[in-house]
C-alpha cells in the first residue's frame, strides 16, 4: 500500500473551498489526487472543529530525508568495511546533518543491512592446531 500523500495548506483551503461550493467530495479528491476518505475526514474535521490545520502528532521528527536514506544505504554496499561512525560522516559533510552512529546503524537494519565490520582473528597453522589436538594440551 503506498504512503498517505499529505495535503498542503492551500490543497485544503481549496478543498474545503470546493466542498462549500457544493462539489462533490470524489470530485475533489480526483482534481486533488488523493483518496476521497481523506477529503471526507477534512470536511468532517472541518466541520466539527472548523479549523483545516493538521493535529499535532506524537513522536520525534526524523532526522535525515528518505533521499539521505537511500544515500547511506548505498554508501553500506559499496564500501562493506566502513563503520556506522564512517557512514553517518558522509551526509554531515555534504548536507551539514548531523547523524549518529546509532541512525545508521538503525536504518541499515531496515534494509537487512548490518553495520560492523567482519572481526579477523589470529589465523591458526597447523601446527597450532595439532598442538590443541593434543590432549591434555589444554591443560595447563
Amino acid at each position: 500500500m503506498p504512503p498517505r500523500r499529505k495535503l498542503s495548506d492551500l490543497d485544503r483551503e481549496r478543498a474545503i473551498g470546493w466542498l462549500q461550493d457544493g462539489v462533490a467530495a470524489r470530485q475533489v479528491a480526483q482534481g486533488l489526487a488523493v483518496a476521497p476518505s481523506v477529503i471526507i475526514r477534512l470536511k468532517q474535521r472541518f466541520q466539527a472543529t472548523e479549523r483545516m490545520q493538521e493535529r499535532l502528532r506524537p513522536g520525534r521528527p526524523r532526522v535525515i530525508t528518505q533521499r539521505e536514506d537511500r544515500f547511506i544505504q548505498r554508501q553500506a554496499m559499496q564500501q562493506r568495511m566502513a563503520t556506522a561512525n564512517n557512514i553517518g560522516q558522509r551526509p554531515q559533510a555534504t548536507t551539514n546533518t548531523v547523524v549518529s552512529g546509532q541512525t545508521i546503524r538503525n536504518r541499515l537494519h531496515n534494509f537487512g543491512l548490518r553495520a560492523r565490520r567482519p572481526v579477523r582473528g589470529t589465523t591458526l597453522t597447523a601446527l597450532i592446531t595439532e598442538q590443541l589436538a593434543e590432549p591434555g594440551a589444554l591443560n595447563m
